[in-house]
């Protein structure tokens, strides 16, 4: 027997109980799906759970986020991939799985987007077909529409933990070893600027929240973000968030406006969610302007290639010399932690190294550990650590 197609039945039903000009609670409206269920499983031999399933669909599609709704509230579920209205993948122990969900139509798909839009006071339609925000659970959405995607509309959320992931927690999952997660204690303590590195889903703010925890209780921090997806447990905290323009292009805030911004309210220390544009430039110049102990994240494959990439993005503010942005890379940024995730989705500190010079016009690397094995140590910023840990 079609489930999906007997939910359409009640729910047709349900439309017409309701009054459109009246708001009602959560629990009337379950009553008011129950109701109109019962007299339809009359006609039925549906089993329980089958009747609960169809209850939980036409509620979820009417109040939440219809038939991804139990994904979201099932934490084992890393990431919801929604390829329009053919198919849903997820994944989830380290897994890609077709769920057999899918959405009914394109409108149905379309008005779910824009509810999680305006959740982040975004705004999503085909003049600006592209959107990145965040659920109330502090997941991260990203959708494209039809046409810019073809078989769109697109939508992938990345779920994060419901709990900050402490140091304690990533050695004993062996994503890092313990004298990994003493060193970078002592660093963060001491107000070494740390850029955390790696590919997709490789776990850059779940571990940038983790180092936020060892940020002395009495710094005042900034945190800066296109979605506002850390979750970091100091009290004088300052948040930030970029907004995006109206539909007539204006009263839009960015990434260099909020770092400028966020220089003005006294910041021990900044910390800026992902750089990924021409912001990189304004982030340098903050870090070689004494406010030690930032930190912020990038994708990159390498310690090396997160150099280029900043060098890159720094350059495209079209007005300062390669030569400029190296050397502010070089005296601003003072570790960069290299994160890597294995063929079995096991996420793991992969290199951790110190920005140690500037040299024959290129940035030097000094590679500190290397799959949790000290292989060096700290050189031209080693009496700034000692001096600030003594």
């Amino acid at each position: 027997m079609n489930l999906d197609y007997i939910a359409d039945i009640i729910d047709k039903q349900v439309t017409e109980k309701i009054d459109a000009g009246n708001d009602i609670s959560d629990s009337n409206l379950k009553e008011i799906i129950e109701a109109c269920g019962e007299k339809v499983f009359e006609r039925t031999s549906l089993k329980e759970e089958e009747k609960l399933y169809i209850v939980r669909r036409i509620f979820n599609g009417r109040r939440r986020y219809g038939v991804i709704q139990p994904f979201l509230e099932d934490i084992s579920v890393n990431e919801i991939m929604i390829n329009g209205t053919d198919e849903i993948y997820i994944e989830k122990s380290g897994r890609i799985i077709n769920t057999g969900e899918r959405f009914r139509n394109r409108d149905s798909l379309y008005n779910v987007i824009k509810t999680m839009a305006a959740l982040s006071n975004r705004t999503v339609n085909e003049s600006s077909p592209i959107v990145d925000g965040r659920l109330d659970d502090g997941s991260r959405i990203n959708a494209v529409l039809y046409p810019v995607a073809l078989n769109g509309p697109v939508v992938t959320i990345r779920k994060f933990p419901q709990h900050n992931f402490t140091a304690e927690d990533m050695v004993s999952s062996g994503t890092m070893t313990g004298k990994e997660a003493e060193f970078l204690k002592q660093m963060v303590v001491c107000g070494m600027n740390i850029f955390v590195s790696g590919g997709t889903s490789t776990g850059k703010t779940t571990f940038l929240n983790m180092l936020s925890d060892f940020i002395p209780a009495d710094e005042r921090v900034i945190t800066i973000e296109d979605s506002a997806e850390l979750r970091l447990n100091n009290k004088n905290i300052v948040r930030l968030e970029t907004k995006n323009p109206n539909a007539e292009g204006v009263g839009g805030v960015t990434m260099r406006q909020l770092i400028k911004s966020s220089l003005r309210m006294r910041p021990d220390r900044i910390i800026i969610g992902e750089v990924r544009d021409e912001s990189a430039l304004d982030m340098l110049q903050a870090l070689c302007t004494g406010h030690d102990g930032s930190m912020s994240t990038g994708h990159a494959n390498s310690t090396g290639d997160m150099i280029v990439r900043l060098e890159t993005m720094a350059l495209w503010e079209g007005h300062i010399s390669s030569e400029a942005v190296r050397r502010q890379i070089a005296m601003g940024v003072d570790l960069i932690v290299q994160l890597k995730r294995d063929k079995n989705m096991k996420r793991y500190v992969h290199e951790i190294s110190e920005v140690a010079e500037y040299s024959n016009g290129q940035v030097v690397l000094n590679c500190l550990f290397r799959q949790g094995i000290r292989v060096g140590t700290l050189t031209k910023k080693k009496h700034k650590t000692e001096r600030q840990l003594s």
